[in-house]
């Protein structure tokens, strides 16, 4: 079952979902610190 193509297309697919996780992550922080920047309560 671990073959060539499995284990290249597994790789590429955990590199994706990290990829996806790091940009929904710091979009999150930005706009969450943006958010408290502009509102002092």
């Amino acid at each position: 079952m671990l073959d060539g193509a499995f284990l290249s297309h597994a790789l590429l697919w955990l590199i994706g979902a990290m990829t996806v996780c790091a940009v929904v992550g710091s979009f999150a922080a930005l706009f969450s610190m943006g958010r408290s920047g502009y509102r002092k309560d």
